[in-house]
Order: C-alpha cells, then sequence, then structure tokens
C-alpha cells in the first residue's frame, strides 16, 4: 500500500474547486451577517459529555472519539457542529432573549453517508433560538433557500414535514419503544405492509391513521386531506396549523409536503425540510425545529436551524450551471 493514500472517503480539494468552496462560504457568511446572524466558532473536539448529550445514537455512531492525553477524559471529534451551538447559546449567551447564530467548519464521520461522499463534510448553517412558532421556522427556510440561490443552485425540491404528528399517533397507540423504532423504520420506507404488520393490534382509529402516513405526501392539497383523514388530536391539529403557515409564507415556491418524513426524529420535535436538487438522492441541504436539545445544558429553548455541506453545494452548484 501506498503510504500517502488517504483514508476512504477522506480527500483533498484542489483548485479551482477550493476556490469555488471559498467563494461559497464567503458568500454565504455575508448573508448570514445581512439577515442579523453572528457566527461563531466551537472547538473541533470537546468532552463527549457535553458533545454528545441529548442528540440521540445516531451522532454517537458518527463520533470519532479519543482519550485527552492531558485529563484522560474521553473526547469526540464533532460529527455535527449544531450540539455545539446549543451549547453555546445556552451557556455563554443567556443574556439574550433571541439568538441568530451561523457557522462555518469541517466535521468527521466515521462512516460515509452514501456512495462516493465524503467522511469530511464542511458544515455551514443557521440557527435561531429563543423564537416559537412558524414565523421562527418560516425565517430559517426562507433563508436555507436563499443560500442554495446564492450558492448557484438554481433548481430544487423541497420537502417539509412535521414530526410531531408521528409522535401525537405513537403517544395516543402507547407503543413500546421497540415497537416505535421498527415502525419509525417502516415509515421513513414507505412500507405499508410492515406499518399494517406493527399496527394490526391498534384500534381501527390509529391502525387506519399509521397506514395513511406514508399516502399523505403531495402538494398543500395534501394538508386538507391529512385534517379529514387523522385523528383529531389537538398536537396533530397544531401541527398542520403549523405547515399551512409555513405554505401560505413560502408564496410560489414549490413544496411537497410528507407526513411520513421523519428526518432526525430523535433529534427533532416539529417542523422538518430537505432540499434536494440535480437527481441527487441525498439532500443538498436540510433542518428543523429541535426544541429540547437545550434541556440538557439546562436550558431549553425554541430552537430551529438549518445545515448545508460546502462540498455538495459546490458540485451541486456546477451541475446545475
Amino acid at each position: 500500500m501506498i503510504a500517502w493514500l488517504l483514508p476512504e472517503n477522506v480527500e483533498d480539494v484542489l483548485p479551482p474547486q477550493a476556490w469555488r468552496m471559498e467563494d461559497m462560504r464567503r458568500a454565504l457568511l455575508d448573508l448570514f451577517r445581512s439577515r442579523g446572524y453572528q457566527l461563531v466558532i466551537p472547538p473541533l473536539m470537546e468532552y463527549v459529555d457535553s458533545l454528545l448529550t441529548g442528540v440521540g445514537a445516531d451522532l454517537d455512531l458518527k463520533t470519532f472519539k479519543l482519550v485527552d492525553q492531558l485529563s484522560g477524559r474521553l473526547m469526540g471529534v464533532r460529527a455535527d457542529i449544531t450540539p455545539q451551538v446549543a451549547r453555546i447559546d445556552a451557556h455563554l449567551l443567556t443574556a439574550n432573549a433571541v439568538n441568530r447564530l451561523c457557522y462555518a467548519g469541517s466535521v468527521l464521520h466515521t462512516q460515509s453517508a452514501g456512495f462516493h461522499r465524503s467522511r469530511e463534510p464542511i458544515q455551514i448553517g443557521a440557527e435561531l433560538y429563543g423564537e416559537v412558532g412558524a414565523e421562527a421556522d418560516l425565517e430559517i427556510l426562507t433563508l436555507m433557500l436563499e443560500s442554495l440561490a446564492v450558492c448557484g443552485v438554481k433548481t430544487l425540491q423541497l420537502d417539509v414535514g412535521h414530526v410531531g404528528v408521528y409522535r401525537a399517533l405513537a403517544q395516543e397507540a402507547g407503543l413500546s419503544s421497540e415497537i416505535e423504532h421498527q415502525l419509525f423504520g417502516a415509515l421513513q420506507a414507505k412500507d405499508s405492509s410492515a406499518v399494517a404488520v406493527l399496527t394490526a393490534a391498534l384500534q381501527a382509529s390509529l391502525r387506519d391513521a399509521f397506514a395513511a402516513l406514508p399516502q399523505l405526501y403531495g402538494d398543500r392539497s395534501m394538508l386538507a386531506e391529512a385534517r379529514v383523514r387523522l385523528p383529531q388530536l389537538a398536537s396533530i391539529q397544531a401541527a398542520l396549523d403549523t405547515l399551512e403557515a409555513i405554505d401560505r409564507g413560502l408564496g410560489d415556491v414549490e413544496v411537497a409536503y410528507d407526513l411520513a418524513e421523519l428526518r432526525g426524529y430523535g433529534y427533532h420535535n416539529g417542523v422538518v425540510f430537505a432540499a434536494y436538487t440535480g437527481g441527487r438522492s441525498h439532500a443538498i441541504a436540510q433542518g428543523g425545529r429541535y426544541d429540547e436539545v437545550g434541556r440538557v445544558f439546562g436550558r431549553a429553548r425554541p430552537a430551529t436551524g438549518f445545515s448545508m455541506d460546502l462540498r455538495e453545494l459546490a458540485a451541486a452548484g456546477s451541475d446545475t450551471q
């Protein structure tokens, strides 16, 4: 084996792509600054006690871990910057009622998120703390769309969901954690037969509601259909109210609403969204609401945000030009 070969899914960025990525980083940070977002630069590594607290098993599995030679404590190389920004909001900026924060930096993954995808994304994004409701979600969504436009992504599909619908149904059904996890996987795969098997013992109204989730996908007319097909639970109605408010705020933007979209289910608790472009199977940008993450840092705050990978953005921008 040649000694200077890089690890699998880890690569150098050469000119002119490196300049393209740097131009995008500068343009995006300028955009964020013009919208009132303040830049923070969290450390590349920190103790796993704070780095992974409250973020779910998925991020834990993605995180490289090592022992600090100074303290003997276990440290982690960040696999996502968002939890670090939540820690900063909770502990270092507590005087502010509302914080608009942005960031840009490398993260490292133990495994690639997909074929030919880098294990060292260069993550850039924005987070809004201290504001609840559809207006805050809409602000973040609009900023994400502006960001993609700045990067030259001209055609995209925007998918929007709300994990609160599934959470409400799971709570009403009293699902065990094991069944809830299996049902989550079946819904993500839109496996209607598996959903039917896993919900067979439930009462008819809940069984029908779970069966309807994979089918509740489409334009804004689907939201009205969901009100008819799903139980009249207050939390479900509130989730649909939020999605309708976002739809009104987005205006002519083409959106596909998907009530079986549970991206980041262990992490998010409200609206979730993802943007796709160029026939790519993975999202070019994604985000959502994650109000509970700050609780483990002693300050549960309304929070919503989005992130993107500069490597992916540079490739996508080239594809659409």
